[in-house]
């Protein structure tokens, strides 16, 4: 049977929810995400909507996305990713306001192995590995806050 994993963790970002959720698109990760460069396949201009497909990464690690739910209204998102021969499925995130500047995300991963190579690299989405991962995430987007605060994110 496949190694499955499934973790959450909280980060507390310093914007407003409209403007920290959209953080979470691919367009939006590529204003704080290093080395985050998606190439858009559905739509091609990367617009964020449900349905759209986009890949990143290269060699082991290229892994096809596609966006099974976004709801602006709610703010929340679910991704479906692939990376083939190393793991499978699903990336979540969830906002809610805290007060009228700040927002909490909560980030989730459900994964399954696909290989020996893949039950491996499901350490880093356990435990201490994943909200540190996590906390990097926070930590980034902190760095940025100048040019994030006018960002205009599809």
């Amino acid at each position: 049977m496949s190694k499955h994993v499934r973790s959450s963790h909280e980060i507390r970002i310093p914007l407003p929810i409209g403007q920290a959720f959209m953080l979470f698109t691919p367009a939006g990760e590529e204003l704080w995400v290093d080395g985050w460069n998606p190439t858009y396949l559905h739509p091609h201009d990367g617009a964020t909507t449900r349905g759209m497909v986009f890949t990143t990464g290269a060699g082991p690690d290229h892994t096809i996305w596609y966006m099974a739910d976004f709801d602006r209204a709610s703010y929340f998102s679910r991704y479906v990713r692939t990376t083939p021969g190393i793991r499978t499925g699903a990336v979540e995130v969830q906002c809610r306001p805290e007060g009228d500047d700040a927002t909490v995300v909560r980030v989730s991963y459900d994964l399954v192995a696909l290989s020996e190579e893949g039950e491996r690299s499901l350490q880093a989405f356990e435990g201490d590995a994943y909200a540190a991962m996590i906390e990097s995430w926070r930590s980034a987007i902190e760095a940025r806050m100048e040019e994030l605060a006018g960002a205009d994110i599809r």
